[in-house]
């Protein structure tokens, strides 16, 4: 019996949700999941404001949960991430040896995976990753908009996202 595939938008979704998790808890809204097989190995959100550390952005945190699970290199694993990696996380997703990142937004201000940088696909370095952007890109620069609008004190009516990444009010 062949398993089923799940499409890039249902992984992204399920990325968006750890990104609400981030929100609530006043961390910049940003989540990222692993895929192997058709299943997720790990799952995180931003934590630097929760650790007091800089290093702990969604990326790190669910490709050290993976690695602990699967063990040095997750050759045959997808990351999903709400925003574009920062040079930071591009550099462990090549060192981990990721087989490919989607991430729903880009960062013209830190994105490291075509952006700013090109870390992931740079060919003078021993692993090249598999890029993919703009997958739920506006559900993703939503949320993120209206918690840097809340930081600033610019208030607005959050959107509420069901699931199914439908905006219902």
């Amino acid at each position: 019996m062949k398993t089923a595939k799940f499409s890039d938008e249902f992984w992204m979704k399920i990325a968006l949700e750890e990104a609400k998790n981030a929100y609530e808890a006043n961390e910049v809204p940003v989540g990222a999941i692993i895929v192997k097989d058709n299943q997720v190995i790990a799952k995180a959100h931003n934590q630097t404001e929760y650790y007091q550390n800089s290093l702990m952005h969604a990326e790190m945190l669910a490709i050290k949960q993976a690695i602990k699970k699967l063990g040095k290199w997750l050759y045959n694993c997808s990351l999903y991430v709400t925003l574009e990696p920062c040079v930071m996380c591009a550099g462990a997703i090549v060192l981990s040896r990721l087989y490919k990142v989607v991430f729903a937004t880009k960062d013209p201000k830190a994105g490291a995976c075509g952006t700013l940088y090109n870390i992931t696909q740079d060919k003078r370095l021993n692993h090249q990753v598999e890029i993919k952007s703009d997958v739920l890109k506006e559900l993703s620069k939503e949320l993120l908009t209206e918690f840097f609008n809340e930081k600033r004190g610019v208030h607005k009516q959050r959107p509420v996202i069901n699931i199914k990444g439908e905006y219902i009010g």
